[in-house]
């Protein structure tokens, strides 16, 4: 019992209870090591929402405020070379594609204002300067074009009394006005004057006039927005980062039948909420769209400074007829006949003007509406795509092409000598291609750094807490047992323990004894 007891003691020693110590710290180091494995890119991300955030003074607010990126817009005007003859004769539409137009693109938000509610309101300027050098053409170019503000008022009138058509007729009689115009580029985009338009600020009703006397694609948006926009900081939830939470104070459009349609909460495009999976549907929303754009993943893209994004473009079904897509009803608010597939109907954002938006070279339309008209090649899903490549894990967008081709929906109305040979057509005006090729160095530098950094670290931390701490067991565990070996052998050696010298000496005593 008593040997026992002492090898007990040893085991419990100063030297063993240290090993027993660097068992424990060893599996503490290994557990760490699972808990980096696990919850690192969790902390990451946390870091990643706290920086991205829209805060007063910081880094990524004056980014987002004064972007330092170079868009341009480039602009391809259709020029019909036939006009008389597509009048008189009924020939076929013959037009010429002029363009590129360049303009590069300043943008800054004025007048920020932060709430307390995580929204930050603002108003966008976006200034158009004309690069003749990158353009294929001057603005001062003559073009022949559709009379938008003309063909607009008597498709309107389609359906108006009798003795109204021909009093239309009569006054764009007098006024001279003609289906077609020949104007310079430069005023087809940023205006000019338009005879019908300043006859009808005299004798439109006051509560129906058009905000303006010229006409222009572009008109009055060289400049800061009258349109404030509130939009969500992600400071009180990330999940909402970006997307516009009100538009002219209000929460959703008035125009459709259904709030999913009139729902607005969508980004600027500039920005998008973190964390994006391949599974995420993004939003964009533009007041000329007249609703928000939905796009989905369609492949990953390698960026600059082989930053790692994701492509997104809106899906094929997203301007289809009600018959192909019965999602779209509810922006047909009109009812029967709706758009027809392939083109988005943004006359209740234009006036009423019959404004059909479609993909440029009617890019996922029907072939017939491009060969319509002569001069237009084959869509190319290279040059007619909308796209946007988004960093998946700041949602930054680091390229974007959105492109979009304005279309006029024309109806012969008889009773107007002007269009009464004017066939039912869907006629092209313009197409443009807005967005921008890459970030500045100091913007990719930084993405860089948060998207291939955080693998790295979390790799090689991981692995080392890994190697330490099992090579830690493995050394405390080789020490203990060797230790218990040892104490073992000590515990069998002749001598120690109860042994024979040890009971002689007690015979000797007990001999001593005196006997009575």
């Amino acid at each position: 019992m008593k040997g026992r007891e002492k090898l007990c003691v040893k085991l419990s020693s100063t030297f063993l209870r240290k090993w027993w110590f660097v068992v424990a710290v060893s599996l503490g180091i290994i557990f760490f090591g699972i808990i980096v494995e696990i919850f690192f890119m969790s902390w990451v991300n946390l870091v990643v929402n706290h920086e991205v955030t829209l805060r007063e003074g910081s880094q990524t607010t004056q980014w987002w405020a004064t972007p330092p990126v170079v868009p341009m817009i480039k602009v391809y005007v259709y020029n019909v070379t036939n006009a008389d003859e597509f009048l008189n004769n009924g020939s076929k539409p013959i037009i010429d594609e002029l363009g590129p137009y360049v303009y590069v693109e300043k943008w800054e938000k004025k007048n920020i204002t932060f709430h307390d509610n995580g929204t930050v309101t603002f108003h966008q300027e976006k200034i158009y300067h004309f690069d003749e050098s990158l353009s294929a053409g001057s603005e001062d170019d003559n073009v022949v074009v559709p009379n938008i503000p003309m063909l607009s008022a008597t498709s309107q009138s389609k359906h108006a009394a009798r003795f109204l058509r021909l009093a239309m007729a009569s006054i764009m009689d007098i006024l001279k006005i003609k289906p077609f115009v020949e104007v310079s580029v430069g005023q087809l985009l940023w205006g000019y004057e338009d005879p019908l338009l300043k006859l009808a600020k005299d004798v439109v009703p006051k509560e129906q006039k058009l905000p303006y006397e010229e006409f222009g694609l572009m008109y009055n948006k060289n400049g800061t927005s009258k349109d404030s926009v509130t939009m969500f900081t992600g400071a009180n939830d990330i999940t909402k980062y970006g997307l516009i939470d009100r538009f002219n104070g209000m929460p959703k459009l008035p125009h459709y039948t259904e709030d999913r349609c009139n729902d607005i909460m969508a980004s600027d495009g500039s920005i998008f909420p973190p964390h994006l999976t391949k599974n995420s549907t993004i939003y964009i929303f533009d007041k000329d769209l007249c609703r928000k754009l939905p796009l989905v993943f369609e492949k990953e893209v390698v960026g600059a400074q082989e930053i790692p994004a994701y492509r997104f473009t809106p899906p094929k079904n997203v301007f289809a007829s009600v018959e192909e897509n019965p999602d779209n009803m509810c922006f047909c608010p009109q009812g029967p006949p709706c758009a027809p597939s392939g083109f988005f109907n943004v006359s209740l954002c234009q006036y009423d003007s019959p404004i059909l938006l479609s993909f440029p070279h009617f890019y996922l339309a029907n072939d017939s509406y491009r060969t319509a008209v002569e001069g237009i090649s084959p869509p190319d899903p290279e040059k007619h795509k909308f796209f946007i490549d988004v960093q998946p894990l700041m949602g930054t967008a680091m390229r974007a092409k959105a492109r979009i081709q304005i279309n006029l929906a024309v109806s012969q109305v008889i009773d107007i000598k002007q269009v009464a040979t004017f066939p039912d057509i869907v006629f092209p005006i313009m197409w443009f291609e807005e967005g921008l090729d890459t970030l500045p160095e100091e913007m990719t530098g930084l993405m860089k750094l948060a998207t291939t950094v955080p693998p790295i670290a979390q790799a090689a931390l991981c692995g080392v807490l890994f190697v330490v701490g099992i090579l830690l067991l493995i050394v405390a565990i080789w020490r203990l047992v060797r230790g218990a070996n040892r104490l073992n052998s000590l515990q069998l050696a002749p001598g120690h323990v109860g042994s024979p010298s040890n009971k002689s000496n007690k015979d000797v005593q007990m001999a001593n004894v005196p006997k009575y």
